[in-house]
């Protein structure tokens, strides 16, 4: 029997909307893995768009890193708003 990969399934229910997460089904190959989600998902959601990506191909952040990761900005004076002028003519709300 030949060995199965992890494959992570995004659907599209909306047009122009987000690929979502929706699972996981294994396979062992990408096209494998393509009709087994849809086999799996489309009953359910019918989704416009399926994406299979394998999970050994995903990497995310973790938990731990939200300070360090996701706040480098303050190192950065042009983003933040009185790094800019108000034009003339233009009042506060």
């Amino acid at each position: 029997m030949t060995d199965t990969v992890l494959y992570e399934v995004f659907l599209q229910l909306k047009q122009g909307g987000a690929h979502e997460h929706a699972g996981s089904v294994r396979a062992t190959d990408d096209e494998m893995a393509l009709q087994n989600a849809r086999d799996v998902y489309a009953r359910r959601f019918h989704p416009l768009s399926i994406w299979v990506v394998r999970s050994e191909n995903i990497t995310g952040s973790a938990p731990g890193d939200t300070g360090p990761f996701f706040d480098p900005g303050d190192d950065k004076p042009y983003r933040h708003p009185s790094f800019y002028t108000v034009p003339r003519g233009v009042r506060d709300v």
